[in-house]
């Protein structure tokens, strides 16, 4: 069985856990704890280490799903995760730009360590106050168009928003590969 490691990364609140919910096929492994801190004004649980998931996706390959947690004093996380991952996806609150600077931080920080594909996937984009893609893009410093990722709006709710994201990324993945 061929295994292709996902690591799905972003802010507080962004979408991970749900993303991955909503489509692995097993009950998802997840460290969800009461949120005591700052995340507790955004959510009552947050992500203390990680979450797990698992899609088949032919015969004899799945993709597995690992969600980080939101919070940079769990940024030790971010780093084992990512060592061994083939591909991740960012994903950005579109409707939360006090949340850009950070999620910058953590996309620099991955790249720093591996240099794998990825996909930003901009989630609640249907909330009041969301930003424009573009206006994301340049918060995000990924102004260069030749090394910008497939980027795409995601409802981490809906099991084809979600699927279309992984099938992007997987193509993406692919293309990776033959270069």
């Amino acid at each position: 069985m061929e295994i292709l490691r996902i690591v799905v990364t972003g802010s507080v609140g962004a979408g991970k856990t749900s993303l991955i919910r909503t489509v692995s096929e097993i009950e998802v492994v997840d460290t969800d704890r009461r949120a005591t801190d700052e995340t507790a004004q955004l959510k009552e649980k947050t992500t203390v280490a990680m979450d797990f998931g698992r899609l088949t996706i032919g015969s004899n390959q799945s993709l597995h799903l690992y969600g980080t947690p939101g919070q940079l004093r769990f940024d030790f996380m971010w780093e084992i995760l990512i060592a061994k991952a083939h591909a991740y996806i960012l994903l950005v609150d579109a409707h939360r730009p006090e949340h850009f600077r950070y999620t910058r931080r953590l996309l620099n920080f991955i790249n720093q360590r591996v240099q794998i594909p990825y996909l930003i996937g901009l989630t609640h984009t249907d909330c009041e106050n969301a930003w424009e893609a573009e206006d994301v893009v340049i918060a995000l410093g990924l102004v260069d168009e030749e090394v910008r990722p497939p980027l795409l709006a995601v409802n981490a709710n809906e099991k084809a928003s979600v699927f279309e994201a992984l099938i992007v990324l997987v193509n993406e993945m692919a293309n990776s590969y033959q270069q």
